[in-house]
């Protein structure tokens, strides 16, 4: 085999997409398999989304676009942010890349080598820690707390900030654990970042339109991060686009030719169609948001008392997002061992929680893009195959 670089083996993996792999090959077996294991809407794309995409074909967008993205498609990014959160964004600091992946790499790249430290959610979405590593930076995980609703606190935050600190990564509503940082935890954050000014912030916002209660807290609406915030957003979750591979950055202006380049050396341009389609969602009418959201909502309100009433089962309800994270050490089990024996004796794929990193140990988590029928019929099996475990360890002990 051809001698590789050795930061090659410092790349981890996303083990949700192994869990699918999984759970896929028992399926193919004959076996009856509820996935709850992976993190993507289970809605079709909304029909006049589809439709534009198609339009462009058929009007000939087949070649290459700016590397940045079509100018109508960032002029309605910015649109939409000032929608949201009231804040004045200039089209030419956001960048469209192929998926939300593509501004955390950069980000992390950017600011990642030999020496240097960046902060990360932990639990949180494991491409993080697998990129820092890769970037050569020494990775530092910032406790999400479940007694806080899986939030952050500030204080502990800004204590782990040292002279080696070059990024620090937030994500609120999170992945895997649906929390959401309050306002005052954030404005706590930012008023400390003031004595650090040369650490940047990556906000990761691509679950900000998931929100169950309140208004998303973004952090574009805090003036005195603009010259160090980069927001990484998309289309996959909030309208149902994870194949479509849409995303976008937005980026300080002095940090701007510095991920564009990064786009032109690894990607060129994002495929045309798909930033019309992008342009469509939006544009277009929000009602296909607001069905998805309620149907979530829904399945919220069943799976969180559910899982509490799961016996060695303890849920914190998700601020956001669509993902349940209860707490398993009161069944006996890690959460690999449980993840497994889930998914081969009872037919439910979760994802364990130490797939989001250490600090996710004792938990599962659960991903309600899925029907309220097949959540049901999940924490059913559970129910029971938990059932069958302290029956069968009740005739050893006699």
């Amino acid at each position: 085999m051809p001698i590789l670089s050795g930061r090659m083996h410092q790349l981890g993996t996303e083990s949700a997409f192994e869990v699918l792999a999984r759970a896929n090959a028992l399926a193919r077996a004959g076996r009856d398999i509820v996935n709850l294991g992976i993190g993507q809407p289970d809605f079709a794309t909304p029909a006049h989304i589809v439709e534009a995409g198609m339009k462009a074909l058929a009007d000939g967008h087949h070649g290459y676009t700016p590397a940045n993205g079509i100018l109508p498609l960032r002029e309605a990014v910015a649109a939409d942010l000032h929608r949201r959160h009231g804040v004045s964004i200039s089209p030419d600091r956001v960048l469209v890349v192929p998926g939300g992946k593509v501004t955390m790499f950069f980000a992390i790249m950017m600011f990642g080598e030999p020496g240097a430290e960046i902060i990360y959610p932990n639990p949180g979405f494991p491409i993080y820690e697998s990129v820092i590593r890769f970037s050569g930076a020494t990775p530092v995980p910032m406790r999400l707390h479940e007694a806080k609703g899986f939030s952050f606190d500030a204080d502990e935050v800004l204590a782990q900030i040292t002279p080696q600190t070059r990024l620090l990564i937030l994500n609120s509503p999170g992945n895997p654990t649906g929390g959401v940082a309050p306002k005052a935890e954030i404005d706590r954050l930012v008023a400390g970042l003031a004595r650090h000014p040369d650490v940047a912030v990556m906000s990761d916002e691509i679950y900000g339109e998931m929100l169950y209660e309140g208004t998303h807290v973004s952090l574009t609406t805090y003036p005195e991060l603009e010259d160090r915030l980069i927001l990484l957003d998309g289309w996959s979750k909030t309208y149902a686009m994870t194949g479509w591979r849409l995303g976008f950055g937005v980026w300080p202006a002095a940090l701007f030719p510095y991920a564009e380049r990064l786009a032109i050396n690894s990607h060129s341009c994002v495929n045309a169609s798909a930033q019309y389609a992008g342009l469509a969602a939006l544009t277009g009418p929000r009602a296909p948001v607001a069905r998805m959201m309620a149907a979530f909502a829904e399945r919220r309100a069943y799976i969180v008392p559910a899982l509490n009433a799961l016996p060695g089962f303890r849920c914190a309800s998700p601020g956001g997002a669509f993902y349940a994270f209860p707490n398993v050490a009161g069944t006996g089990f890690d959460a690999r061992t449980l993840q497994s024996r889930l998914l081969d004796e009872a037919g439910v794929a979760t994802v364990a929680g130490t797939s989001f990193g250490a600090l996710g140990d004792g938990h599962l988590r659960f991903s309600y893009a899925a029907s309220l029928e097949a959540l049901q019929d999940a924490v059913g099996r559970i129910g029971a195959w938990l059932g069958k475990q302290n029956t069968d360890a009740g005739a050893r002990g006699a």
